[in-house]
């Protein structure tokens, strides 16, 4: 029984001694555990210490990024201010410039300039020019628009030294005439009013007492004797008269003859612009004067040229009317004499023959050998007579 009570007693040291070994490792695990979480917990803490660190540079990073591009911004627009205030100063420095020229020109000065000397040198004491529109600048000219007393108005154009006076200008886009050196080239003409078979229609509006048409008749009868039946020619004639009964009784004539005997025409009219002696020329041409004298008085009962030349009510302005041709002068904006018209188009030209040559021979579609031809350049002079020599004028009745 005693060795029974010590195996007991030595087991219950040996469980004594083992619970404290159990309790001793529990301890140490225990410790472990807290000194893992505890390096965990810093490690957490200083990568979070970090990471603000990180994050807080990167704030700053875009602060100074978002300040640079606003101070670029602000250059910018101050660049642009001053980009402004520099086109202001040269607005404004134009401004008086425009306005120092504007105070230099004097439209009432330039406006009675020309109307005076229109009325004293080209009027011929029939009448004076009525001013529509006072003097402006156009196209570094002064430029004024009047009524001749036709009722149709006119441009009238002066160089600002006030040396020159034109009462047309050409437009050089659109003239038809081309040149490579000294050879004249004629394009195919594409208007669309052009005659069939390539014969082009050449209709020339005239006053006949018209010095300016006298003269581009001269010019044009060369063109005719070279060019013959090549092209369909025919004078015509201004819806109103300023040379008094003795052009309106012409110009019946001529309208006759080319109606009745249009073959003698041309004959007639180089022996008419020699002298203006009508009477003389219808001997000396052979016209037969039974037919015209019938279709003068036709004519005039038809048209009411007599009736309208003493009726003044009928007048366009101070001048009679003179109606056989007149819709056509509406048609192709007739304002004067001489009017040159070609397969419907009023163009304008020199009046020496090789200009006008030249000039019909653009509307051939394939130009024949006579617009080779050599003719003077040099214009006759205005009014009746062949033995003198004009200038290149443009001026006009009308």
């Amino acid at each position: 029984m005693e060795i029974e009570k010590e195996d007991i007693k030595q087991d219950i040291t040996i469980g004594s001694v083992d619970n404290k070994n159990i309790n001793y490792n529990s301890m140490k695990n225990s410790q472990k555990e807290d000194l893992s979480l505890t390096f965990l917990a810093i490690i957490i803490v200083i990568v979070l210490f970090i990471s603000f660190i990180i994050l807080n540079t990167l704030d700053k990073k875009d602060e100074i990024g978002l300040e640079k591009i606003s101070d670029k911004n602000e250059i910018q627009l101050i660049d642009t201010e001053k980009l402004n205030n520099e086109k202001v100063d040269q607005d404004l420095a134009l401004e008086k410039i425009v306005e120092t020229e504007e105070a230099q020109f004097d439209s009432e000065k330039i406006t009675s300039t020309i109307e005076n000397y229109i009325n004293q040198n080209l009027m011929n004491g029939v009448g004076t020019i009525i001013v529509k529109e006072k003097a402006i600048e156009e196209h570094g000219l002064y430029k004024i628009k009047i009524d001749s007393g036709s009722g149709q108005l006119l441009d009238i154009y002066m160089t600002k030294d006030e040396k020159l006076l034109f009462p047309q200008a050409l437009n050089i886009q659109d003239t038809k005439e081309k040149r490579i050196g000294n050879e004249v080239i004629y394009p195919n003409n594409q208007n669309e009013n052009s005659v069939e078979n390539n014969k082009p229609k050449v209709e020339l509006f005239v006053m006949s007492h018209c010095p300016y048409g006298t003269q581009i008749e001269k010019g044009i009868l060369p063109v005719i004797d070279a060019l013959g039946d090549k092209i369909d020619f025919e004078i015509k004639f201004c819806d109103y008269a300023m040379h008094g009964e003795t052009e309106v009784n012409e110009q019946l004539n001529q309208y006759c003859i080319q109606r009745e005997e249009n073959e003698k025409f041309i004959n007639y009219l180089k022996c008419f612009l020699e002298a203006g002696e009508s009477n003389n020329c219808l001997t000396k041409t052979n016209i037969n004067t039974t037919k015209l004298n019938s279709c003068v008085s036709t004519t005039d009962t038809e048209f009411k040229i007599t009736a309208n030349f003493a009726d003044k009510s009928t007048y366009k302005g101070s001048f009679p009317t003179f109606n056989i041709h007149k819709d056509e002068n509406v048609k192709y904006k007739v304002q004067g004499s001489p009017a040159l018209v070609i397969n419907g188009e009023q163009v304008s030209s020199t009046r020496d023959p090789k200009s006008l040559l030249a000039t019909i021979c653009t509307y051939f579609e394939n130009a024949p050998a006579e617009c080779n031809i050599e003719l003077p350049s040099v214009s006759a002079a205005p009014g009746f007579g062949f033995n003198r020599e004009g200038n290149a004028t443009e001026a006009s009745c009308g």
